[in-house]
Order: structure tokens, then C-alpha cells, then sequence
């Protein structure tokens, strides 16, 4: 997009909403003329690098993807959608599902002034969060470090930290989608313990560890396996 800039009774003319370098820039290199016209040029390359930031935008739910994929291949921005590869006991086993790390919320890199009408207008975006007129940008440094935990993918695989006591769903075998309680782990056998309720008495027995799965599988849930992962 060409930002085109203009003066009244030829003094520069400050625009609002810029950041604060490209002001600078603008106030320095451009002044107003007979035409009120400031030629209509390109800001240099150099000076919108200074001015990109992250913002949060809100997506329509089970969208994020849609929404990401519409502002990376139509609006050539960068997109960071942090999303986590978890598994779920299911009637017909485990089954392995990505979830976003921010249900309804992508992160995307761009000069506000430039391309917020497009944004907001993107398929499944809903809009950029905003407090009242504000639209607040997200510090790199938040951002750079979501990164450094996702290195170079925007999908992280999530493991479950199992420990005695843990309440599972046995997903798979003949037990499948009974619950159970841990008692204790076989890591050279890759199995584990657990005490069943089977007609009204409960029974330890052993399964596989790649057929259990633990019951507290929300975000808050993860984040102690998260950090101690990196």
C-alpha cells in the first residue's frame, strides 16, 4: 500500500496513528508544497521494519487455521499460531488431534496503519483485539519467546507426564475407556500399573503406556510438562 501525505497552507502535515520513527522520517524528508501534495511515495523499506509489530487478532472459533492461512497467502504477513499436537481417549481409541495453544486467537506481524482494514476484513478473522479505540501491540519479546518453545514449527507435540496417583482413561485394549487410578510406572517395560473398579472391587492391573491417557489434558493442565520440556 502507498502512503500518500498532505499539507494545508504548505506546512507539514503530522499524521496521526503512525509510529513514532515514521513520523520522524516523514517530518524530516517531506514538506508541504504549492499542491498541498507530498508526491505520493513509498516510505523506505528500512523505516516500516521499525514500525511492524504483533498484534492479537481474534478468529471465528475452529477458524484459526482458516484465518492464518488467509493472511499469510493474501495479505503476505507473518503469522504465528501456536498450536499443540495432544491425544484424546476416544469410544474408538486414542486419537491424536491438533488444538490451537489460543482457541480463537492467531498473532500476526504487520504496520497497523497499513493493513488493519484488511485484517478485520480477512476470512475468519473476526477483529483485532482492541481495549475501547486501542489496538495494543504484543511485545516481541512474548512473542520471541512462544517461538523459542515452538523452534521452528507452529506445532508443538505434547506428552503426557504421568505420575502415581494421576487419574487416566485406558484408550485402547480391553479396557478401553475405563478409568483408573496410576499406581506406579514400568518404563523399562513401557507399562504401567493401574487399579481398576471392576464389579464393585478394585483391581490392579498392567497396560501399556501408549494406551493410557491422562484425564487433566487442559492448557493449565500442561504448562508445568511445557516448561520442564524446555
Amino acid at each position: 500500500m502507498e502512503l500518500v501525505l498532505k499539507t494545508s497552507d504548505e506546512a507539514p502535515y503530522k499524521v496521526h496513528g503512525l509510529c513514532e520513527g515514521t513520523q520522524k522520517f516523514v517530518m524530516a524528508q517531506w514538506h508541504g508544497g504549492p499542491d498541498g501534495l507530498l508526491g505520493g511515495r513509498k516510505l523506505p523499506t528500512e523505516t516500516q521494519a521499525e514500525c511492524l509489530a504483533w498484534y492479537c487478532a481474534r478468529t471465528t472459533p475452529k477458524h484459526e487455521h482458516i484465518a492464518a492461512a488467509h493472511l499469510r497467502k493474501n495479505l503476505n504477513l507473518e503469522v504465528f499460531q501456536p498450536q499443540l499436537r495432544v491425544e484424546h481417549a476416544t469410544r474408538r481409541g486414542i486419537v491424536r488431534v491438533i488444538e490451537p495453544l489460543f482457541p480463537c486467537y492467531i498473532f500476526v506481524r504487520c504496520l497497523l496503519e497499513q493493513c488493519q482494514n484488511e485484517i478485520q476484513h480477512a476470512n475468519g478473522v473476526q477483529n483485532l483485539v482492541h481495549f475501547g479505540h486501542r489496538i495494543p501491540p504484543v511485545a516481541d519479546s512474548v512473542i520471541g519467546e512462544l517461538q523459542e518453545c515452538f523452534e521452528m514449527e507452529d506445532t508443538m507435540t505434547v506428552h503426557d507426564r504421568i505420575s502415581p496417583g494421576d487419574e487416566i482413561t485406558i484408550g485402547e485394549g480391553a479396557f478401553a475407556g475405563l478409568h483408573a487410578f496410576v499406581l506406579r510406572l514400568m518404563p523399562a517395560r513401557k507399562r504401567v500399573q493401574v487399579l481398576i473398579n471392576i464389579l464393585g472391587g478394585s483391581t490392579p492391573v498392567e497396560v501399556d503406556r501408549s494406551s493410557v491417557v491422562l484425564n487433566k489434558n487442559t492448557l493449565a493442565d500442561m504448562v508445568p510438562g511445557l516448561a520442564a520440556a524446555h
